[in-house]
């Protein structure tokens, strides 16, 4: 699932749609708003405000984060996608659509998906979304409808809490800026707005613990998981003292290299995410027996992942050479990926699990 920015079938299409869209904006004050957003992040506290109120604050966005937020949400949608193979949605409802992130995302993960109604309470981020999304050949991204949008009221289309909305609603690095009341709110109205929901967070133990908070309000609303986690059961990671993310490595821009300061050519986007479906609507979802929860180790003959299986546990499968094709398959897999959690037969051990109590 990591590893190339495979989530996004072509990362250069974005930063040109992203350079489009900041047409006329000077380097320095994208470097300087670049610095004043990493510090608000960085520092773990709601903010008080908007995080992207100024025409600055959302270009600095649009340079820095829309690139790595929109990776991280196209694989947390693509698991979604391979988990219901069979789902075709077609509307998209994205509450703090932001710039656009999740909504580059999704037309490239979901080609189904016709109409987007995305929610953003920032006149600028919306503003400058619209701009980005315009300098894009795809129709869906270009006729995708704005509105004005803050929790607690809704001031988005009328029958928003009237029954299902759309098909999927999304929610990317969102819940971080909310209280836990609102963080709470946007879940109960993500599910009342449609019958599968995603939401992603940045891939830290704070991140992880909202995600965890969120998976067990769309679990007591009768929605099952689809991704990443092949049960329903509690966290094993968590129960560890762990916590699950995965990475999105994505090209760096010329742009994304000079308002960050950055020299490499890459970056890996760490992400939490969480999707579930209304089983009455879209039936049960193809869960895989495992799902590979850390990068995976090589060495001559040897590989070994860390699983989180479908039984609720957690740990380490060893994977000799003699195992033929789990082995061959093992060598392939990728850190977010499915794999067949099974101790049986050639080559493949389990160390012990880790302490569930």
């Amino acid at each position: 699932m990591s590893g190339s920015g495979a989530g996004l079938s072509d990362p250069s299409a974005l930063a040109a749609a992203i350079e489009a869209g900041l047409a006329g904006a000077g380097t320095p004050a994208l470097s300087a708003g670049t610095r004043r957003l990493m510090a608000a992040y960085r520092s773990g506290e709601n903010p008080p405000t908007p995080v992207l109120a100024t025409r600055t604050d959302a270009a600095a966005y649009a340079a820095y984060r829309m690139p790595a937020t929109a990776a991280a949400a196209a694989l947390a949608l693509q698991e979604t996608r391979r988990s219901l193979p069979q789902w075709r949605p077609a509307t998209l409802l994205d509450f703090g659509a932001g710039t656009g992130s999740m909504a580059w995302a999704a037309a490239v993960q979901l080609p189904s998906v016709t109409t987007m109604t995305l929610l953003e309470q920032s006149a600028e981020a919306a503003r400058l979304g619209r701009s980005i999304l315009a300098a894009t050949e795809l129709p869906v991204l270009r006729t995708a409808a704005w509105w004005p949008w803050q929790l607690p009221q809704a001031d988005a289309p009328s029958d928003l809490g009237g029954g299902h909305a759309a098909d999927l609603a999304t929610a990317g690095y969102l819940l971080g800026e909310l209280t836990q009341m609102q963080q709470a709110e946007l879940v109960t109205l993500a599910v009342r707005a449609a019958p599968a929901v995603v939401l992603v967070e940045p891939g830290t133990p704070a991140g992880h613990s909202r995600i965890l908070a969120a998976r067990a309000r769309l679990l007591a609303a009768g929605y099952v998981l689809a991704a990443p986690c092949p049960h329903d059961l509690g966290c094993p990671l968590q129960a560890a003292g762990d916590w699950c993310h995965f990475g999105a490595r994505l090209p760096r821009s010329g742009l994304h290299r000079q308002v960050k300061g950055a020299e490499l050519g890459y970056e890996d986007e760490k992400f939490s995410y969480v999707a579930a479906v209304q089983p009455d609507h879209l039936g049960q979802p193809d869960r895989p027996p495992g799902r590979i929860v850390r990068r995976p180790q090589q060495r001559k003959g040897l590989v070994t992942l860390e699983l989180c299986r479908a039984d609720g546990s957690a740990g380490s499968e060893l994977i000799g050479k003699s195992a033929g094709d789990t082995y061959r398959r093992a060598r392939k897999s990728a850190w977010g990926g499915r794999f067949e959690a099974s101790s049986k037969g050639g080559g493949a051990d389990r160390k012990p699990e880790p302490d569930q109590t």
